[in-house]
Parts: C-alpha cells; sequence; structure tokens
C-alpha cells in the first residue's frame, strides 16, 4: 500500500486546469476559466452551507414550520394548552353522551316502551350429594 502523502495531496489540490465552454457551431470560445480543485471544493463546500442556511432561515423564519410535523406547533405553552383544551373537550363530550343517554332512558319509562324485566324466581332442580 502507498503512503499517504500531505505534501502530494496538496500539490494535487493545487494544480491548476483550465475549462472553456466552446460553441459547437463555430468552435469560439465563450467562457473560459482557470481553476484548481481546491477552489472548486471551497466553492462546492460553501455553496452547500449557503443553500442549508437558506433553507433552515427558510423554515425558521416563515410560516412553513407550521407544515412539518411535530416541530410548527408553536411554543410550549401553546402545546400545553392545546393538550390541556383536547382532554377537556374529550370529557365534554362524554359528559354530553351520558345525559343524552339518560334522556333517552328517561323518555322510555315515561312513554311507557320499557319493556319490563323478567324477575320469576327460577327453580332450579336440586342437585343430589353423592356423598352418601
Amino acid at each position: 500500500m502507498s503512503k499517504f502523502d500531505a505534501n502530494n495531496t496538496l500539490k494535487r489540490l493545487r494544480n491548476r486546469y483550465r475549462l472553456v465552454v466552446m460553441n459547437e457551431d463555430t468552435y469560439e470560445e465563450v467562457v473560459k476559466f482557470k481553476l484548481n480543485r481546491l477552489s472548486v471544493y471551497i466553492a462546492l463546500s460553501t455553496l452547500f452551507v449557503l443553500l442549508v442556511g437558506l433553507t433552515v432561515a427558510l423554515i425558521v423564519f416563515t410560516p412553513l414550520k407550521y407544515y412539518l410535523p411535530g416541530v410548527g406547533y408553536g411554543n410550549s405553552k401553546q402545546v400545553k394548552e392545546y393538550r390541556v383544551l383536547k382532554v377537556r373537550t374529550d370529557s365534554i363530550e362524554k359528559a354530553l353522551e351520558y345525559k343524552q343517554q339518560y334522556f333517552n332512558d328517561l323518555q322510555k319509562v315515561l312513554q311507557g316502551s320499557v319493556p319490563k324485566l323478567d324477575t320469576n324466581k327460577l327453580d332450579l332442580p336440586k342437585l343430589e350429594n353423592s356423598d352418601d
């Protein structure tokens, strides 16, 4: 295996290259750039950092954060208030259901449409003891 040589790598990063953009019909040079690998790496890294920064700023400082799940529900005080309101709403709905059931049953009793329950005592046969 070859050894890692920092000087050799640095020299390769600093080698100069020429990028030429030519018109295909006339072979005229439209634009030419003198580049090295180090400048290309730096430019691409800078572009990446800028794009990430702009994306984060766009999400944090605009209403787009409300469309991200688990992120954009406001501060912790609003989240707690939302949970308390949700619990209270559920309990009020349950109480309303119970009262509606009570009124329906009461209405059945007042109208006389409640079926009579069979409350007669059942005559069950006596079990014989086989202990004798």
